[in-house]
This record gives structure tokens, C-alpha cells and sequence, in this order.
């Protein structure tokens, strides 16, 4: 059974997280994607396979994302990333850990590297989706979408179409949040660590190109790389199937950081 809990890491700020704790290295953390939390399949599987193998184990909700405190509106790529640092350092510790990243959580994963370097035993990217705010979201809106956010500093963003059947569903996007992101370039970035990188994506990603992860791989000169494209994959790579690829290669990372 889940058992979530509340960290306080400011004033008014409380994130949500799920974690156990074993003291065997190392700790497996995983960081959701763009208005996502921790009630989804990924983290609830990646926590059974750390609880069979005695591992340590953190999920965490950003700020303005699912029950967590704050206001959406209120965050961006240095919030989220800072929420992320935060909650490492005051639940991990000193212990070294395994980092699995889920679209933009592989942005915020690899602004961790500059904290926790000497801690970060391997990286898996799950339809990683780095810079994507101005290179997936800004670039693909209107000149009047774009004015609105420029003007008011906020613009509801809506997708799904119910003539297609589609879902449908509206979030809200701010200025601040473009440009912040555009302070959180990564692509350029090196990173020289002697790790364990694997990057996961779907075939049929609709959300994300391919080429994302193939971009990230090329920031780790000194890692041992892999690349996996799943098969008819989606974006969230969450059904069962798919899940235990993503397992099948976490357990080759945490066999090798062992």
C-alpha cells in the first residue's frame, strides 16, 4: 500500500513524495514529467522493484503538481529543479542513487548532476524531453498565442478535439515559465561521468521526437550509452509491457552501480 508523505521545504512550501528506505545502495529516484505526479504506474512499479531488492526509493511531486502545495503558475524549470535538489538532499543524503527522469523530469534530472555528481550511480531517460518549452511548445503556438502570453503573461493552453474522440483537458502557461526555460539550456552542456546512461522512447511518440534522447545521450562523452526505441511506444511508456522493459534495464544499471 502507498504510503505518501509531505516534506517541508520552506514557509509555505510542502512537496508530496513516496519513498521506502533500506540502507543497501543505491536509492532509485524517480522525477515526473510536465503536470504530472506520483499516483501513475511508473513510480508505483519502480517502487515494487526497489522494495524485491531492498532498495531505497523516492518519487516526488514538484510544487503546483498534483497534491503538492503552490500554484502551477508560480513555477518553472528552476523551481521544480531546486524542489528536486532539495528533496534528494534531505531524503537521500549522502547515499548514492540511480536517476530515472520521465519526459521533462529528464530536464530536472540533468540539472541534478551539477549537485550530486559524485552521488549519481546512472541516468534513465523515459521519452526525454529537455528544452522542450521553446523547442516543442513555443515554436508550435500562434502569433496570437504567443501575444496573449507576452501581453497578460498567461495564456490557458487546451488540447483533444471530442469530434476525434479525443481527451480533452486545459493547463495554463506563463511567460515566466518561457523564459526561465531559456535559462536552462542543457543540449550544449557536457557531462563526463563514468556511468550507466540508457535512454528509453517510443516509437509512436507523438508528444516527443526520438531525436530528444538521442540529444541527450551526446551530452555524457564518458558514459557507457544505450539507446532503446520501444516498439509502438507512446510518450509515457506506462503499460505493463513497456514498464518491465524500463525494469529489465534499471536492473542492468543498478546491477553494474552495485
Amino acid at each position: 500500500m502507498k504510503k505518501f508523505k509531505y516534506l517541508k521545504i520552506s514557509k509555505t512550501k510542502k512537496l508530496r513524495y513516496l519513498n521506502n528506505y533500506y540502507k543497501k545502495n543505491p536509492f532509485i529516484v524517480f522525477l515526473p514529467g510536465f503536470m504530472s505526479d506520483i499516483d501513475g504506474e511508473k513510480p508505483k512499479a519502480f517502487r515494487k522493484y526497489a522494495i524485491k531488492k531492498k532498495l531505497g526509493f523516492l518519487a516526488i511531486e514538484y510544487s503546483g503538481h498534483g497534491k503538492s502545495s503552490g500554484k502551477f503558475t508560480k513555477g518553472n524549470i528552476s523551481v521544480w529543479s531546486k524542489d528536486a535538489r532539495i528533496s534528494i538532499k534531505k531524503i537521500i543524503k549522502k547515499n548514492n542513487f540511480i536517476l530515472i527522469g520521465s519526459s521533462m523530469g529528464a530536464w530536472i534530472s540533468l540539472n541534478q548532476f551539477k549537485y550530486f555528481k559524485n552521488q549519481i550511480k546512472g541516468f534513465i531517460g523515459i521519452g526525454s524531453a529537455p528544452e522542450f518549452l521553446d523547442r516543442l511548445m513555443w515554436k508550435k503556438f500562434s502569433n496570437k498565442i504567443k501575444k496573449e502570453i507576452r501581453k497578460k503573461g498567461v495564456s490557458i493552453i487546451k488540447h483533444g478535439d471530442s469530434k476525434l474522440k479525443q481527451k480533452q483537458y486545459e493547463y495554463p502557461v506563463t511567460h515566466q515559465l518561457f523564459k526561465d526555460g531559456r535559462k536552462n539550456k542543457v543540449f550544449s552542456k557536457k557531462i563526463n561521468l563514468k556511468i550507466n546512461v540508457t535512454m528509453i522512447h517510443g516509437q509512436k511518440d507523438e508528444v516527443v521526437p526520438v531525436n530528444f534522447s538521442r540529444k541527450v545521450l551526446s551530452i555524457f562523452k564518458k558514459a557507457k550509452r544505450k539507446m532503446i526505441i520501444v516498439k509502438n511506444g507512446d510518450h509515457s511508456l506506462s503499460q505493463k509491457n513497456n514498464l518491465k522493459k524500463i525494469i529489465t534495464e534499471l536492473d542492468i544499471i543498478i546491477n553494474q552501480a552495485s
